[in-house]
């Protein structure tokens, strides 16, 4: 089986944390009060998080793209994913954590910025890995020694299929076209 590319798994990750953070701030809206109170200061924060987000995610992501090392394709390894329930366990923890010690209205920013960051994740930083992959005909895999203050180490690949995710199908044959080996 065929290591799960960068790109993939971006998409993959951020959509489940960005569901993780939208049901929990469902469930807390619903459940209490008090994660309705101070909603101005709930907003400028996220805002704030949002400018993080479009002024280093993009900046990080195109730094590890810069210094992916090149691999040879059965050199993928596992492509490093992240277990899908360490995403959901994590938003559980910080929320439960931030609502027990800061009120519940911490636990919905938390909720909130999960949703956040899971959807700009799927979207913005995953069209920046498809763009790059288009220009420089690389796929990109997460490689062994990413840590999550450090960033993420990539390798890539040349000359192989640029997305696994949505394979086209040609309007003559109506076949889907098989990723050509280098």
């Amino acid at each position: 089986m065929a290591a799960p590319t960068y790109l993939h798994r971006l998409r993959l990750e951020g959509a489940v944390l960005a569901a993780s953070g939208t049901i929990g701030s469902a469930v807390l809206l619903a459940a209490t009060a008090e994660a309705r109170q101070t909603p101005a200061s709930t907003a400028a924060q996220l805002l704030v998080l949002a400018g993080l987000l479009a002024w280093l995610g993009p900046r990080g992501l195109r730094r590890s793209i810069a210094g992916s090392d090149p691999i040879a394709a059965h050199d993928a390894g596992s492509g490093e994913p992240t277990p899908l329930w360490h995403i959901v366990a994590i938003t559980v923890i910080l929320t439960v954590l931030a609502g027990e010690l800061g009120g519940w209205s911490a636990g919905l920013r938390v909720t909130a910025g999960c949703l956040l960051v899971g959807a700009f994740q799927s979207v913005a930083l995953a069209r920046v890995v498809a763009s790059r992959q288009r220009t420089s005909g690389r796929t990109y895999y997460r490689i062994a020694g990413s840590r999550i203050l450090r960033g993420t180490r990539l390798g890539h690949v040349t000359g192989r299929a640029t997305c696994d995710c949505r394979r086209k199908r040609t309007r003559a044959s109506g076949q889907t076209p098989r990723p050509s080996t280098p």
